[in-house]
């Protein structure tokens, strides 16, 4: 049946190339997707899938639904279609969209004799307020038993690991005078935040090497002759683990309520961003994927590579078990967030890459519903992590 699958994959991936084209051209930023939705929306529905539109509060999210009314297990594949702002799909979004959404199409040719439930979740603004995080906590993975998300970049790689994150933003407030002609009388807010940079490079000698702790000052002042009463810096703190980074960020607030005493001022401590958990990958799902997309064209997949980012895919990994790896573009050195990256991904070599992603999506998910073991070795797996 997997050869069945090839064939219906010839029929679709020129609607692909062209869906994927489409959203290079056309680049919105997260929670801004509506045209970028919309167009893979319609995608679906023309092959029968059921949509529900603006799902967990986020108006560019979506689910899919394709249910073959038997028994069997539900594979949800995993589709961005964020872009970056001044670089467009420097990271590539077009092409996850478009797979998650090609492969829910193909395995769905298939579904109604091999049984089984596919979904596909539209998960918008992956690169500032990952739509995953409220999807993780509000249960939409609570009836998927496996969620997959597959990422271009310059190589292939396995599924790895990412750093839980923490985004947050620390609001100084004193009191402004003269800077010149009555100092005494000001509280000055921009001092709070040096401290508060001070504090933190000091800690950096004291924890562990995942750790990764880096800022901006947002707002430090109007003018050099006004003490500054108000002064924001925004920090992405980030570690290995979850648990050990609330202990660094308790860490990094009680520097900041320290720079608050030092100098006189009020700190207002909050996150800006959503918190992303550390990716969980599931070594017997990523394995299972591996062989399949080699099976499907990719001439060769490395290890996981070193990762220190942060992925809105570590919450989903921490509810059901889950993949998030990389489909090379063949271009070793390629850099992502760049206009070479996002050029890169509309060109013919892209569009046959683009291909066997959609293939080893589905020849996944077609395996995990008609090999029992499969499926009961990756969700044993799961459970043994989470003790």
């Amino acid at each position: 049946m997997k050869d069945q699958l090839k064939k219906e994959l010839e029929l679709l991936q020129q609607r692909l190339w062209e869906i994927s084209d489409h959203l290079y051209h056309h680049p919105e930023l997260g929670d801004q997707e509506f045209e970028s939705m919309e167009l893979l929306v319609g995608f679906l529905e023309e092959h029968g899938f059921t949509v529900e539109k603006g799902i967990v509060g986020r108006p560019t999210a979506f689910k899919a639904v394709y249910d073959s009314k038997k028994a069997g297990p539900s594979i949800a594949y995993l589709s961005e279609y964020d872009a970056l702002p001044g670089v467009g799909h420097g990271c590539g979004h077009n092409m996850i969209g478009t797979m998650s959404a090609g492969a829910g199409v193909l395995l769905s040719k298939v579904v109604n004799e091999i049984g089984g439930r596919i979904v596909v979740l539209g998960t918008p603004a992956e690169e500032t307020n990952g739509a995953k995080v409220p999807m993780a906590e509000q249960g939409v993975f609570a009836d998927i038993d496996a969620a997959m998300i597959l990422h271009p970049a310059d190589e292939s790689y396995e599924s790895g690991v990412s750093l839980a994150m923490d985004a947050i933003q620390f609001d100084f407030r004193g009191k402004s005078s003269h800077a010149a002609a009555s100092p005494e009388k000001g509280i000055n807010a921009l001092d709070a935040v040096l401290q508060l940079f001070n504090g933190i490079n000091a800690l950096r000698q004291h924890v562990t090497s995942d750790v990764r702790i880096h800022g901006i000052i947002k707002e430090g002042g109007v003018a050099a002759n006004i003490v500054p009463d108000k002064a924001v810096a925004q920090f992405y703190v980030r570690a290995g683990n979850r648990s050990y980074l609330n202990e660094v960020v308790e860490k990094v607030k009680n520097i900041a309520k320290g720079a608050a005493l030092m100098t006189g001022a009020e700190v207002h401590i909050d996150n800006y961003e959503l918190s992303y958990d550390n990716m969980v990958t599931n070594q017997t799902l990523s394995q299972l994927f591996t062989e399949n997309l080699l099976s499907a064209g990719i001439k060769e997949v490395k290890k996981a590579k070193e990762s220190y980012g942060s992925i809105d895919m570590g919450n989903v990994s921490h509810v059901v078990p889950a993949i998030h790896p990389y489909i090379g573009l063949d271009a070793p050195g390629l850099v992502a967030h760049t206009t070479e990256f996002a050029d890169t991904t509309i060109t013919d070599n892209s569009h046959r890459i683009l291909a066997s992603g959609v293939l080893a999506l589905a020849f996944t998910g077609f395996d995990l519903i008609t090999d029992k073991e499969a499926l009961e070795n990756t969700k044993n797996e799961f459970l043994s992590n989470c003790k």
